[in-house]
């Protein structure tokens, strides 16, 4: 900071409490660490008459460069301070561009935020103007900024990068829809990542596993090692004394890994006494709706009600 800044520094620390009466005061900032602001990904438009005809969100990209993507997956926080971390990555990046570019470039970074659903806060504070089903252009805002809203998409090809940041009930019938229509190695990725139902799981592994396809039928162990978290001592059962034998078994074993990892990833801690409540549980439909309160819980004991 040079001398000029210091000076008005100075000014205002020495000024605005006498100019105001004691009615504002003047405070040197906390320092900002930013070691690292990173984006997920930067959407570059090459062809923008190529999505034209796409439906929404697509078609939006069409007049920019480039379009700054933030993605909330199931469980990640979508309160106030998330959006605005996600607002300050966006006008890094603004400010990024304005600095290389090698043109005069003034224009507005567009932002698209992908989460399972609108939260109520956003909703009471800001505009949403539909600009298609589940999409929503967030106002007022200096810049283009999308919220779209995943639970609600349409089931579409087109959509599939969206419709994996969908939660709960949504995310089951989309993993229904999807599977017959990805390559196995995306569909193996979507039920190992992925905060789906333990009977929604079971039902793709049956599907897997009926295949006739000589690629899975020779991966089959891989595969069952993989959708059942890597536990041997079911999946052994289930190569070896047939799925029937073992998939009750496997579905609470299931339900209570996803029902344990999704509170890990938003930080719920579990008393003991909680988890023994979860080892205990043996009803598949008790496992499921905690597995689903989780996903919006703001403590472990309020998932397990």
């Amino acid at each position: 900071m040079g001398q000029p800044d210091q000076f008005a520094k100075r000014t205002f620390a020495a000024e605005t409490e006498r100019i105001t009466g004691g009615a504002v005061t003047w405070q040197d900032p906390p320092e900002i660490g930013l070691v690292k602001v990173q984006s997920d990904g930067l959407l570059l438009v090459r062809h923008p008459d190529r999505i034209a005809a796409l439906p929404a969100p697509w078609p939006e990209a069409g007049s920019h460069e480039e379009v700054l993507v933030e993605l909330k997956m199931p469980g990640d926080h979508l309160d106030f301070p998330a959006v605005e971390r996600a607002l300050l990555r966006r006008q890094a990046r603004q400010v990024q561009r304005a600095e290389e570019s090698t043109h005069a470039w003034s224009g507005q970074e567009p932002l698209w935020l992908v989460a399972p659903h609108v939260p109520d806060w956003l909703r009471a504070q800001r505009a949403l103007v539909t600009i298609g089903p589940a999409c929503y252009r967030v106002e007022p805002s200096s810049f283009p900024f999308l919220w779209i809203a995943a639970n609600d998409l349409p089931l579409r090809d087109e959509l599939v990068p969206f419709l994996v940041a969908r939660s709960g009930r949504a995310l089951d019938e989309f993993a229904r829809w999807v599977a017959s229509r990805m390559p196995l190695a995306w569909v193996l990725g979507m039920v190992r990542f992925t905060a789906m139902s333990a009977t929604v799981r079971e039902e793709l592994l049956w599907w897997v596993g009926k295949g006739e396809d000589p690629e899975v039928k020779a991966r089959e162990r891989e595969i069952l090692q993989a959708l059942l978290g890597a536990n041997p001592d079911v999946q052994q059962k289930l190569v070896e004394k047939g799925i029937e034998r073992g998939i009750e078994r496997g579905r609470l074993s299931e339900a209570r890994t996803a029902l344990r990892r999704v509170l890990a990833q938003r930080q719920l801690a579990l008393r003991p006494e909680e988890d023994a409540r979860i080892e205990g549980c043996a009803e598949l439909e008790v496992l499921e709706r905690w597995l689903e309160r989780a996903v919006t819980a703001t403590t472990a004991a309020e998932a397990l009600t």
